[in-house]
């Protein structure tokens, strides 16, 4: 992994001074840092979040009331996961995006979008991939398995990410089960991982995921739902191999650390 003045270098010496973000907040509580501080994730909501990285700035599922970002820089990178009303929003959208950002999404959010962001929207599917200047993405299968879910999130139709970052993996589930493709993802750095019945899989089902392909760093969101006990990240926490690292995030407006 690089360490940031390395990233920094580098990444000037690709694409010119230009394209390298200050990075004026750090002492923001609300940062989790990673890559020697390079790759900087603040959670919004739920399944909202932002990614401030010196290859610009990436908005991940949008929604929500667009004071929420204040403080925020505008996205250079927009990434759907799938079209559902905590996912995607188009008048938050439309709010939070520099004119020339770009937007990546599946086909079943670009059907929902308003007509010009439609016309925007770069279409990727399950198993494909595509870039954000050497931003590496990978849409990741996202979707049920059990039955009496299947309807929430049909196999297919929706996508995750994982995002290499100056030698930094992100993984990004969205809404999904403890699916194949999760279970065979290699050298991720920091996995989001939703956990909230009945629309995605319970702790349980994610705690024997990260057992099998271990990322270094778990951060859970996407957890609140209709019952607490099988959602719980503090208790999902627990149930991992110490080597690997649980990160709290503020999701749900109770602190940074807290769930």
């Amino acid at each position: 992994m690089f360490s940031r003045r390395t990233f920094l270098q580098a990444t000037a010496a690709a694409v010119g001074p230009i394209a390298v973000l200050p990075f004026t907040a750090a002492a923001d509580e609300t940062a989790m840092e990673f890559g020697d501080g390079a790759v900087r994730l603040f959670p919004i909501s739920h399944a909202s979040l932002v990614i401030e990285t010196p290859r610009g700035v990436i908005y991940v599922d949008p929604v929500g009331d667009p004071a929420q970002y204040a403080g925020r820089p505008p996205a250079d990178l927009v990434l759907i996961t799938h079209h559902h009303g905590d996912h995607l929003n188009n008048e938050t959208l439309a709010a939070v995006m520099r004119d020339e950002a770009t937007l990546i999404s599946n086909k079943g959010a670009q059907d929902k979008m308003s007509g010009d962001l439609a016309a925007r929207a770069q279409v990727i599917g399950n198993g494909e991939a595509t870039s954000f200047g050497d931003i590496a993405i990978d849409a990741i299968a996202a979707y049920n398995t059990t039955e009496g879910r299947l309807k929430f999130h049909p196999q297919g139709r929706d996508n995750g990410y994982v995002l290499n970052i100056g030698g930094t993996r992100v993984y990004l589930s969205a809404d999904t089960e403890d699916v194949p493709e999760m279970r065979a993802l290699k050298d991720i750095d920091v996995a989001l991982l939703c956990m909230n019945l009945p629309f995605t899989m319970d702790i349980n089902a994610a705690a024997s995921a990260v057992a099998e392909f271990k990322p270094s760093v778990v951060i859970p969101y996407h957890y609140r739902g209709r019952d607490g006990g099988s959602q719980d990240p503090i208790a999902f926490a627990a149930m991992l191999d110490s080597a690997i690292k649980v990160e709290q995030g503020d999701w749900y407006g109770k602190g940074k650390g807290m769930v």
